[in-house]
């Protein structure tokens, strides 16, 4: 992990270069002007979006990139399925899992979580616990 310039951060975020630039601009991305060009730090792209790296969630590592760190806010466990409600920044999302893994992943309300999302899946991961 190190600066990226804008180009790089343009494939990372998956974004058009110029909307990587615009956004730095204003202030919606951290990033530096060094002469002409923008930097980026990996590590704080990655905490401005709220991911987190390996190591601080306890080894879950997944192949997407799309984690979104967020907060359970209610959980509702009825027959074979579990509907969470999660919190993230100001937003809300929802993702129907099955009962089983909700009960094997521990869920509570108020716990922080991660939703992983995959093209038209939304997984919810959970990091380990300490004792």
């Amino acid at each position: 992990m190190g600066l990226l310039s804008a180009d790089e951060a343009a494939s990372f975020l998956h974004l058009n270069v110029k909307r990587v630039q615009a956004l730095a601009r204003a202030g919606k991305l951290p990033g530096r002007r060094v002469g002409r060009k923008w930097l980026f730090d990996e590590r704080e792209l990655d905490s401005a979006l709220g991911r987190t790296t390996t190591a601080e969630v306890g080894g879950l590592d997944l192949s997407a990139r799309n984690q979104l760190r967020g907060r359970v806010l209610a959980l509702h466990i009825e027959g074979l399925m579990a509907e969470v409600r999660l919190g993230i920044g100001d937003q809300e999302l929802v993702a129907v899992i099955t009962r089983s893994s909700a009960e094997r992943l521990g869920l509570k309300v108020g716990e922080v979580v991660f939703a992983v999302i995959k093209s038209t899946e939304v997984m919810i991961g959970k990091g380990a616990t300490h004792a």
